[in-house]
Formats: C-alpha cells, structure tokens, sequence
C-alpha cells in the first residue's frame, strides 16, 4: 500500500487550490478508470488525488447552438454519446464514444478525462523488468525491436513508439475541436490539435498541460460535414479493444459527388492523434469513388515506419480510411 492525500472539493477554484497547495505529481481524479489503473501498477504513484467529480463547473452538454457544440469535461462517455443532436448530426464523434470500452466504463468514464489517458503499451504497464523512456526517462524503449504488434506507425522516435490509446480525440481533432483549460494563472482556450505532443526525446511529455491545470470544456465548432461523417474502428474483438487502426473522417459532396469539404483523421496507429491534411487534400475536387477513396488512405500513411510486427496494419489503416470514407460518402448524400 501507498498512502497519498485525497481532496474533494466542491468548486472549481477550490479544486485548483487543492492542486496546488499538494504540489507537482498530484493527480486528478475523474472517472477513475485509468488512474486507479495505473495506480495498481505503481505507474502512477501520486502524493495526493483530487477528485474533481462533483464540479458543478465541468457539468453541461449543449448541442443546440447554432456556432459551436459544448461538453462539460466531467460529462460521462455514454451520455454524451447518447445525445440526439450528436447522434444525427455528428455521428463520427457519437460513434468514437460508443465504440470505445466497454458499457460499464462509459458509464464511469469523463469525455475530458477521455482525453489524457496514457498508453496501452504493455512495457510502459508491465514494471521495471522492461525499459521504458516514458515511464523512466533514458532508461530505453523494450518495443523498438520488441513486441511491437499494435505499436505506432506514425509519430514515432528512437526513443519511444506507444500508440496513443484514445478514439474520441481522434474524432475531435477532425473537428478542429478546442478545450477550455484553467489553472491557478488563469484561464485559456486551447485547440485540442496542440494539446498532444509527438515523443521525440521526451516520451515522458505527453501532452501540454501543465501539472495544475485541468481540462473544463470541449468545444467543437458546427458544421455541416458532421452529417457526412463516421468514426470507423478495426480492432481485435468488437467489445473493450482497442483500435488496431480507426478513422474519423466526414465530407460534403458537390454536384456529382465531388468532394467539397473533407476531414480525416486516424487512431490506433500513432503517438497522437493524428490528422491527415495530406489526405484531405487528395480528396477535395475528386469525385468519392473507391478509387479515390484508396489514394487518400494510402497518403494517410505515406509516412508509416513499421516494425517486426506492425507492417500488416500500414494496408489495414489504408483500407479502414477508405471503407471510412465510403460510409461517411452515403451518409453525406442522404
């Protein structure tokens, strides 16, 4: 057992205090169902938690406006995935929630807290006996050169390549979604795009928070692509797996199906998630076809660098951006 410090406060300001008043390595704690995870696996080992479940400052869904769509970051997984509006009007992001975990943990799980879990990489869970620079920096990677089946083929480093385990940013990120972000300087609007960093030489670093800030709101502009979209996600079982590669993409169509607006964004497969602006532009002007469908999944993965075990999922993440890209087309004409 490790004793560490818990807090519980009832707003907002209270909560940052608590942060910082336990200092640096003190923990948020949402849903839980990563932290007490990684906590069991003396991954994490924080001084103190600070539960942040019952902010009335991280409640609220609102999808009625006409500008932006609006999620309180302590909001459950399944009810947002529930809502009407986001269900018929952005079913890419309804479906990343849906199809992410298990019933159970989206009924426990924050869409905010969603957002920062940590790798599934089995080095960086499985302890000491394995080298892992994001868990002990300079102490090398166990997975370049290892067992690196659902590793990241975009993103990667010499000194780290653990997929970033998550669906729901992957669909925000082709929403050009934003994050309201407060800390004891103050607060701030952050684009979800710069929220996550790549691992270059610090795999430690995986996001752009600081340590006593805390994730309030997500934000995602309106559009009309959302109705011309899908979260599409290939994984080893159809329940609590995660993804060996998954697409968000959404598009609009001109006269004789051209594509006139397109996002695309993958999962499973990179440090991050990751947006494929080459991909979209391959798209736009072209009639959506199978064709080009196909030529936009393999620019999505122009820069894939596999391992001893990954090279199958480069055709894998190619055709899951093209199957993407068919379903979101039918939805788009509808």
């Amino acid at each position: 057992m490790r004793p560490f410090g818990y807090a519980a406060p009832a707003t907002l300001d209270e909560a940052l205090r608590a942060l910082s008043e336990s200092g640096p390595g003190t923990k948020v704690l949402a849903g839980g169902t990563t932290l007490y995870d990684l906590m069991k696996l003396d991954v994490e080992t924080p001084p103190a938690v600070v539960d942040i479940r019952a902010l009335p400052e991280l409640a609220g869904i609102d999808t009625a406006g006409s500008r932006e769509l609006s999620f309180g970051a302590g909001e459950l997984m399944a009810d947002v995935a529930a809502d009407p509006v986001l269900r018929r009007d952005y079913p890419a992001l309804a479906e990343s929630l849906a199809k992410a975990a298990s019933q159970q943990l989206r009924n426990m799980a924050t869409v905010g807290g969603n957002l920062l879990q940590r790798t599934r990489c089995p080095y960086f869970r499985g302890g000491l006996a394995f080298p892992c620079n994001k868990r002990r920096p300079g102490s090398g990677c166990a997975a370049i050169g290892g067992l690196d089946r659902g590793h990241a083929l975009l993103g990667g480093s010499d000194a780290c390549i653990a997929t970033y385990p998550g669906d729901w940013a992957v669909a925000l990120i082709a929403f050009d979604a934003a994050l309201d972000v407060a800390g004891p300087r103050g607060r701030r609007t952050l684009p979800l795009a710069d929220l996550h960093v790549e691992p270059g030489d610090r795999p430690e670093r995986e996001h752009t928070l600081a340590w006593d800030e805390i994730v309030t709101r997500i934000r995602v502009p309106v559009t009309a692509a959302g109705r011309g979209s899908t979260f599409h996600k290939v994984r080893d079982r159809a329940s609590y797996a995660f993804a060996l590669a998954s697409a968000a993409v959404a598009v609009t169509l001109g006269e004789g199906g051209a594509v006139e607006e397109c996002r695309v964004a993958v999962g499973g497969v990179a440090t991050r998630p990751w947006r494929c602006h080459s991909a979209e532009r391959e798209l736009v002007g072209a009639v959506l076809d199978r064709r080009s469908a196909r030529r936009a999944g393999e620019s999505a993965f122009a820069g894939a660098r596999p391992g001893r075990h990954n090279a199958f999922r480069v055709e894998l993440g190619i055709r899951t951006v093209a199957e993407a890209l068919r379903i979101a087309g039918e939805r788009a004409v509808r």
